[in-house]
């Protein structure tokens, strides 16, 4: 790790440039010959399911909703660059430096459950949105308990299982330097991304003639997304995750 340090530092400000200022379509390929190993499975844009699923569908009111577990805060960037297309993602108590490094839009959530529904509604009216219902990254081969707000947004969820590798420097996953999530992947030799499209998922569900609640909803989501990458699904909350490793309940200073 000592003798790889001196190289990472400028590897991985020119893989963030890369990311960041370089169409996607551009920035893939050469993000693979510096040792960037991206891997998308299912991909909607070499299917032509990108923006319309039927031949003779009328265009939608709002854009497709992508619900993903979260590795990193590299996420939705992943997503956005192998839709080819700028998405928008939501972010709950993160720096206002992750937010001006983030290449797409972002909608900052204010813990207000209403609030929060009409910024995303918004942002579903302009364009397609990424969202990670489990609140913060959780590393491990498991998944922490969705937040079921996005079932109520929607019709239908397009759920992307993620999974990510780093051979040497990993984010912080509690402190205060989660800005540098991106930073630290990037240090990595070769660090790799899987990105796997699953299929929609309607969120007007019915089980013995009984319709689902919004959580239930979730928690399939969740499960599906979990049996897809071979991870456990728990009820585990972003606020526990937070009072078991930091003592404390994750909210970071925004200003």
């Amino acid at each position: 790790m000592f003798m790889w340090f001196p190289l990472a530092l400028p590897l991985t400000v020119l893989r963030t440039l890369i990311f960041v200022k370089l169409p996607y379509s551009i920035s893939v390929a050469v993000g693979a010959v510096i040792g960037v190993t991206t891997r998308v499975i299912n991909s909607p844009v070499h299917s032509g399911q990108v923006g319309c699923d039927e031949p003779h569908a009328q265009p939608s009111p709002q854009g497709h909703l992508y619900v993903c577990n979260h590795r990193t805060l590299l996420d939705p960037v992943y997503i956005s660059a192998m839709l080819n297309k700028q998405v928008s993602t939501v972010t709950y108590s993160v720096s206002r430096v992750s937010e001006l490094l983030s290449p797409i839009g972002t909608v900052r959530l204010t813990r207000n459950r209403d609030e929060d529904r009409r910024r995303m509604e918004q942002s579903l009216r302009q364009g397609d949105l990424v969202v990670c219902p489990e609140g913060t990254t959780c590393r491990e081969p498991y998944l922490l308990r969705f937040s079921p707000l996005f079932v109520e947004l929607v019709d239908e969820v397009y759920p992307v299982a993620l999974v990510n590798w780093s051979s040497m420097f990993h984010g912080t996953s509690t402190g205060n330097f989660k800005y540098l999530d991106h930073f630290y992947y990037f240090m990595n030799p070769r660090p790799a991304y899987d990105v796997q499209f699953m299929d929609k998922m309607p969120t007007r569900m019915a089980i013995q003639g009984k319709r689902c609640e919004s959580k239930e909803v979730a928690n399939l989501v969740q499960g599906e997304i979990g049996r897809t990458l071979g991870f456990r699904s728990t009820t585990l909350t972003r606020k526990d995750k937070y009072l078991r490793l930091a003592g404390n309940e994750g909210f970071a200073d925004t200003k």
